[in-house]
């Protein structure tokens, strides 16, 4: 680690081999410049050893809480639940953090606070939207109203809190229901696994309580739609993604390339984008 340290490498360690965590050390043992993959966590070590095994350069396998000593990036990949206990040791050591679960950074502010002291950083990524810059530019100026609409495959939706404590059956729909309509916030409570693009989208502009959002269960679709029309004093614009479900289909394939990219960036001779 010192030798990487002297070559100028930033080291990145990830929390969760699933299938965002697998292609993002997968890009990172592949080459990015100036970047190297030193640690991973994972719950089950032996469920991903021939994974770590395959790579160039295999990481060492620690506990949560350790990442922040053996890497200047942590990147979360795992269940908002473990948001708070991946975050929290690596910012108080001045690290970085990428945060994929951004829904569960509302509960855990604080954590932008602690960063904040210790000189730290919680790095938000794109995900699987479009267009976030342009959000941040408007919110410099004055912001309006931001109004989202996402549309999910039947499956992507399965299991969510909403869903499930007002006891919803959505597994015999014939055409679209909106399951939700309200703030950001509220709708990260009822779908943690299926909005953490409205509170992106949220924390670039006006803030969690003022985004609005409705929530389609849409057995018509086969990807996760997500469209957005801003209101500001600088341009009126509106934005729509399609993407197409990863092995896991509550996650987009481009959620992991969007982190990704945020990597690239971190030592890129040529940033494009703000």
């Amino acid at each position: 680690m010192t030798d990487q340290k002297a070559s100028g490498e930033l080291r990145v360690a990830i929390a969760g081999l699933g299938s965002i965590g697998t292609k993002i050390a997968t890009a990172l043992d592949q080459g990015i410049e100036g970047l190297s993959l030193t640690a991973v966590a994972v719950r089950d070590p032996a469920k991903h050893q021939a994974f770590i095994d395959s790579l160039r350069r295999p990481p060492t396998i620690l506990p949560l809480d350790q990442l922040g000593e053996a890497a200047d990036i942590v990147v979360e990949c795992a269940p908002s639940s473990q948001l708070r206990a991946i975050v929290e040791p690596a910012v108080k050591r001045g690290r970085a953090a990428v945060v994929v679960s951004v829904g569960g950074l509302l509960d855990n502010f604080d954590l932008v606070d602690l960063a904040r002291a210790n000189g730290g950083r919680i790095l938000v990524p794109t995900g699987a939207l479009i267009g976030l810059d342009a959000v941040n530019a408007a919110a410099i100026g004055t912001i309006h109203s931001v109004k989202m609409v996402t549309r999910k495959p039947i499956d992507g939706l399965k299991g969510a809190p909403f869903i499930v404590q007002n006891n919803i059956d959505i597994d015999n729909l014939r055409e679209p229901l909106k399951l939700f309509e309200g703030s950001a916030r509220e709708a990260a409570k009822g779908f943690p696994a299926n909005v953490n693009v409205a509170v992106a989208l949220s924390l670039a502009g006006i803030g969690p309580d003022r985004t609005q959002i409705q929530v389609w269960a849409d057995p018509t679709v086969t990807r996760n739609v997500h469209r957005i029309e801003v209101e500001a004093d600088s341009a009126r614009f509106s934005m729509g993604i399609e993407n197409i479900p990863s092995e896991n289909p509550k996650t987009g394939l481009i959620t992991a390339l969007s982190v990704i990219a945020l990597l690239r960036k971190q030592r890129a001779t040529l940033c494009v984008g703000t």
